[in-house]
C-alpha cells in the first residue's frame, strides 16, 4: 500500500484524523497522493485506485461522507493513459475538498441566520459544520454563548471548547449525562451529522439521539448541520446504516474489571421528528426533504 495512503487510512482508522468532513477530505487527498506519485501502465493504475478504494472504505464503516468522497473521485477516475487518469484523479480530489470547504462556510452563513442575539447554544462532539454558524453568529456581533459536552470516551468536546474559547465565544463544558439538567438554559441545539438517511434520520456521535429526545421535551430547537455529501443514498434502497463499535480499551483496562462486558458504540440514530432543520450548504430542509437531496444532489435514483 502506498505510504501516504496507508498513513491516511490508520489515521482514519485510529481516530487521529476525526469528524465526518475531516474523514472525507482525507480521503480525498489519499486518492490525490497516490496519483501524483503513480508509476506504471494504465491497467496497474486502475488496479491500485481499486485497491486504495477498498482499503479506505474498510476504515470506517459509519461514516458515509467517506464513502462518498470515495466515489466522488473513483467515478471520474476515467481517460486512456495514465496521464490522463492521473490529472483527472487529482483534479477530482482537490473539487471534492474545496466543494467540503465551501460547504462548511455557507452552511456557517444560513445556520447563523438561526441564531438569535442573546442565545445560548448546545453543540455535542466536535464538528466543523456545526461550528459554523456558531462561530458566523459570533463573529457577525451576536451575543452568544455556549454550552458544549465533552464528549466521551474520545473527548472531543475538548476541541470544541477551545476552539470557541479561541474566537472568543463565552463557552462553558459539561459532562454528556448533564445535558437534560441544563437543557432549561438552552435555546437551541446545533449538532453535526457523520450520515442521514434517506427517511432523514441522523446517525452521529453516540449519545446525539439523548441530546434530541431532551430538547423535544423542552421543546427547544434541535438543528443538525451537514453537508449534502453526508446524505446516504444506499439507505434508499433499504440499506442499514452500521453503527460502528470500538475497542473496549477506549472506556477501561477490561482487566480491571474481570467478569465485566463493555459496549462501545460510537454513534445513534436520531429519528427525524426530533429533528426541527437540517442545515445544508443548499440551505435549511425538512429532514423529511433528505430523499429529494439524495436524487438531486447525489444522482441517484430509485430506478437504479
Amino acid at each position: 500500500m502506498h505510504a501516504k495512503v496507508e498513513e491516511i487510512g490508520e489515521g482514519i482508522r485510529a481516530m487521529k484524523i476525526r469528524g465526518a468532513g475531516r474523514i472525507a477530505r482525507a480521503a480525498a487527498e489519499a486518492f490525490k497522493a497516490y496519483a501524483e506519485d503513480f508509476d506504471g501502465s494504465v491497467d496497474e493504475f486502475r488496479s491500485g485506485l481499486k485497491e486504495v478504494e477498498e482499503y479506505l472504505l474498510s476504515t470506517r464503516p459509519t461514516a458515509v461522507s467517506l464513502r462518498n468522497a470515495v466515489y466522488y473521485v473513483i467515478r471520474r477516475a476515467t481517460g486512456n493513459t495514465v496521464e490522463e487518469i492521473r490529472e483527472n484523479v487529482i483534479r477530482s480530489a482537490n473539487e471534492f475538498v474545496q466543494n467540503s470547504y465551501e460547504a462548511v462556510k455557507r452552511i456557517g452563513e444560513f445556520g447563523a441566520e438561526r441564531i438569535r442575539d442573546g442565545s445560548t447554544i448546545l453543540t455535542h462532539c466536535n464538528s466543523s459544520a456545526a461550528l459554523a454558524p456558531i462561530i458566523q453568529a459570533h463573529r457577525s456581533g451576536k451575543r452568544i454563548k455556549v454550552f458544549n459536552t465533552e464528549t466521551r470516551p474520545w473527548l472531543q468536546g475538548h476541541i470544541t471548547s477551545r476552539t470557541l474559547a479561541k474566537e472568543g465565544i463565552d463557552v462553558t463544558m459539561i459532562v454528556d449525562s448533564a445535558v437534560r439538567y441544563f437543557m432549561r438554559d438552552i435555546d437551541i441545539v446545533i449538532v453535526g451529522a457523520d450520515t442521514i438517511a434517506s427517511n432523514g434520520a441522523v446517525i452521529n456521535k453516540i449519545g446525539t439521539s439523548q441530546i434530541a429526545l431532551a430538547a423535544h421535551e423542552a421543546r427547544v430547537p434541535f438543528l443538525v448541520a451537514a453537508e449534502t455529501y453526508k446524505f446516504s443514498p444506499e439507505t434508499v434502497i433499504g440499506k442499514l446504516v452500521e453503527i460502528e463499535e470500538r475497542p473496549a480499551e477506549e472506556i477501561a483496562d477490561p482487566r480491571d474489571f474481570p467478569g465485566v462486558k463493555f459496549r462501545n458504540p460510537v454513534f445513534d440514530a436520531t429519528p427525524p421528528e426530533y429533528i426541527d432543520a437540517i442545515i445544508t450548504e443548499r440551505g435549511l430542509i425538512s429532514p423529511y426533504l433528505a430523499y429529494q437531496i439524495i436524487k438531486e444532489v447525489m444522482q441517484f435514483g430509485v430506478e437504479s
